[in-house]
């Protein structure tokens, strides 16, 4: 006589076609596919977020587990276990009746287990002649067998999710830790640099992380400050190498230094003009263009030295050289420099040094009678190795802290001391300023 198998739970219970889909997906298992039981149940708890499990409904599943004798789940064997809810209660640490049933609800909604029930609700097994059981009612596991690969699958991601976490909030934390140190160690040692503007844009993405934060956006704050950190550790890393060469120079060139000191030209375009000898006085008066750092110049600190050029920025930001280069193509019409210029200075110097010397010119534009004509007297020296972007980017950044030193010294005690603490924290910002003047003094750059 062939036994009826339920397929609809007891009483008030209603049927879901989830639960349909995962009766058929139980009945097309491969009987003779066996899965490691606890490996599973590991699987199922390390994904459980993703499945819909909770704490509670998987305490009752490790329950429900523990009543199958085999250590495997296999599709030969039984896969029925029929455990009374004092049983149950009892193997979940003691859990009420109204949690377990709540939670057992949970476990079938999630198509961990399929419920068969007997027609009166009872949970029991009907044996055979030779003590075998022929029938159970209670609660089916073969929703774990069928979806065994899955739940294989959902815990990896799971892992490989929480291992990015833990990375990310590595990479910020280290690069949190160097931004604050190096930008002190900026301030202490006295190197040239808007200190004050790492710092803002510090503190403005770090100030974007709740409490709780998503690893994406994380990995957004942590780019965001990685570039900060590219910045500040170009500009430490060049003013140390400055300092190196520097130093050697003045022991073994310093009659090569004083060797010319009028040898600049007088050209009309350049009469009277303040940049001819920002633009020539280490490089072509002192002909010791070897004498200049050999890196490229941060982009932080040119335009901490020419901030007009954002002006001609799109939306008032540069972020890369290629938005600074841009930008210089858009001032070069403003400023009467021809493309022909602009092309050969391009050609000589490169685009990011050829734009530098436009913004240092449009940051004293006032000053300059012929641009074209300075720009192609510049692109000439260059062309002879007798031309470098640094001084001039050097004097522009010293004309300004100069003028901030001007500005604070007129400014009252009260409204010092709050300067003070909003620019270092520590130190008076005049001072500040005024070490930088003469620390690029003693470095050659005055």
């Amino acid at each position: 006589m062939v036994t009826h198998i339920s397929t609809t739970p007891f009483g008030r219970r209603p049927m879901t076609l989830a639960q349909m889909a995962s009766q058929a997906g139980a009945k097309a298992i491969d009987r003779t596919t066996a899965v490691p039981k606890w490996q599973a149940f590991r699987d199922i708890t390390e994904a459980r977020d993703a499945i819909g499990a909770t704490d509670r409904s998987l305490a009752i599943l490790n329950a429900l587990l523990s009543f199958h004798r085999d250590d495997e789940l296999s599709g030969e064997g039984g896969l029925v276990v029929f455990p009374s809810n004092e049983q149950l209660i009892r193997r979940a640490n003691g859990m009420s009746s109204a949690t377990l049933r709540r939670h057992l609800s949970v476990l079938v909604t999630c198509g961990l287990v399929i419920r068969r029930d007997s027609p009166n609700g009872k949970r029991f097994a009907r044996k055979g002649e030779g003590g075998e059981i022929e029938l159970a009612y209670g609660f089916d596991l073969a929703p774990i067998v069928a979806r065994a690969d899955e739940f294989k699958q959902l815990a990896a991601a799971v892992q490989a999710e929480r291992k990015a976490y833990r990375l990310v909030k590595e990479r910020l934390t280290i690069c949190r830790r160097d931004i604050v140190k190096m930008i002190d160690a900026g301030l202490n040692e006295e190197v040239p640099g808007d200190w004050r503007r790492f710092q803002a844009r510090y503190e403005a993405a770090v100030g974007r992380l709740p409490r709780t934060a998503s690893r994406q956006l994380l990995e957004a704050v942590a780019d965001e400050l990685e570039n900060i950190w590219a910045e500040v550790h170009q500009l430490l890393e060049t003013f140390v190498k400055s300092q190196d060469l520097n130093a050697n120079e003045s022991h073994s060139e310093r009659h090569i230094q004083n060797s010319n000191p009028d040898s600049h030209s007088t050209d009309e375009t350049e009469r009277g003009l303040g940049l001819q000898k920002e633009a020539s006085s280490s490089a072509e008066r002192d002909d010791n263009v070897r004498s200049l750092p050999k890196r490229d110049l941060p982009l932080g600190m040119v335009l901490d030295a020419c901030p007009e050029i954002l002006n001609m920025a799109r939306g008032a930001q540069i972020r890369t050289w290629r938005d600074f280069v841009a930008a210089a193509e858009l001032a070069r019409p403003h400023m009467g420099v021809s493309p022909s210029a602009w092309q050969e200075a391009v050609q000589v110097m490169g685009p990011e040094k050829a734009a530098i010397t436009i913004a240092a010119m449009l940051q004293r534009t006032d000053q300059i009678n012929s641009q074209g004509g300075y720009l192609r007297n510049l692109t000439d020296r260059a062309r002879n190795g007798q031309f470098s972007v640094w001084p001039m980017v050097m004097a522009l950044l010293r004309a300004r802290l100069d003028a901030k030193a001007s500005q604070n010294a007129g400014k009252s005690p009260g409204k010092e001391t709050a300067r003070r603490d909003e620019l270092t924290g520590s130190s008076k910002s005049a001072e500040i300023s005024e070490a930088l003047r003469l620390s690029m003094k003693r470095k050659g750059w005055d």
